[in-house]
């Protein structure tokens, strides 16, 4: 019966740990999504300067990576914070991927502007479809059949969620731009990500500063040429603290979900966080409509239901054939390429 009670404890203890870690990412990313849509488009605040509001985020991270590497290099020795330098060389080598998380980070802000919460997981839900095609046009990688369909059931709802938002008199044809530039982005950035890795030695701390860094830099004269100096200088709340408080805890989530994304996988995998992901974007779709007082109608939330249930049959087909290509040896060969994996 000890030994029982024993195993039971442990297995507790797991459950606990994962369901705190799954609340954690759940929390900060629905929390950050809100609070973004407050700092880009408030009525109340009405600050139009989207690129100073990404460009602050990116800054507020290098910032919190280089105190953390300095905080462990005072303290005892932690192997997940390298000591951090600003080497050139290695700068202008992560540049390319740079580029592409400029391009990422700024599209998903401007999406969120221009279109609500409660569309934004819909306006964006093309990243699924862009894996699948720069994976054959870049990697040659071919897909399943059963996950074409699945990515089929998206690309349906997204354009379902397009012509709903346009009954409803919603829709921003800017916003369904820059979420499909989004898509795209976040795509890309996978795919630069495993490429520069190695430049700095496999550390995702160390290729998050560096990106951050150079983010940094880029957007300055970006910011410039959009006019967004001048847009700051006529701003109103520039001095006031409890805008600045908003601003630096969008920063601290925008920099927290790295870590959190990281843990869930972690302590689940891969295919649990796609799975946790989704529903996620379930509820943020639902609390945004409460919050926001919407009134939406069936075929509005049938998209949802689309994209949502396209995006988990899909993870859910990738999951079977990743263990189909683990567990039998002789698949590996003649099956690696029609999986994808």
């Amino acid at each position: 019966a000890e030994g029982g009670g024993g195993r039971r404890a442990p297995f507790l203890l797991r459950a606990l740990r994962i369901a705190v870690v799954v609340c954690l990412y759940w929390f900060t990313s629905i929390a950050m999504v809100f609070l973004n849509k407050y700092l880009l488009d408030s009525p109340s605040l009405r600050l139009d300067a989207p690129l100073f509001v990404t460009f602050f985020q990116c800054a507020l991270t290098a910032a919190l990576c280089l105190g953390l590497s300095l905080g462990a290099a005072c303290g005892p020795p932690c192997p997940g914070l390298p000591a951090l330098r600003l080497d050139p060389k290695v700068s202008r080598s992560v540049l390319p991927l740079s580029a592409v998380f400029i391009g990422m980070v700024t599209s998903n802000n401007l999406c969120l502007k221009h279109v609500g919460v409660a569309f934004y997981n819909v306006g964006r839900s093309l990243t699924t479809v862009f894996n699948v095609l720069l994976s054959y046009l870049l990697l040659k990688q071919t897909t399943s059949l059963y996950a074409l369909l699945a990515c089929g059931v998206i690309i349906g709802g997204f354009w379902l969620g397009v012509d709903q938002e346009g009954a409803e008199g919603t829709l921003s044809w800017t916003g369904i731009f820059f979420g499909i530039l989004a898509s795209l982005c976040v795509s890309l950035n996978a795919i630069y990500t495993k490429k520069v890795l190695p430049v700095v030695d496999g550390s995702i701390w160390r290729l998050t500063f560096y990106n951050n860094v150079n983010a940094c830099v880029l957007f300055l004269p970006l910011m410039m040429l959009l006019g967004e100096f001048r847009t700051l200088y006529h701003f109103d709340k520039l001095g006031n603290p409890s805008f600045w408080g908003i601003m630096t805890l969008g920063g601290v989530f925008g920099f927290a979900i790295g870590y959190v994304t990281g843990l869930q996988i972690k302590f689940t995998s891969p295919l649990t966080h796609n799975v946790s992901g989704t529903a996620k974007a379930c509820a943020q779709t639902v609390l945004a409509v409460i919050y926001f007082e919407e009134t939406k109608s069936f075929l509005w939330w049938t998209s949802n239901l689309m994209v949502l249930g396209g995006s988990f049959a899909y993870t859910w087909v990738k999951g079977l054939e990743m263990r189909k290509v683990q567990e039998d040896p002789n698949v590996k060969s003649t099956e690696r390429n029609e999986t994808g994996v």
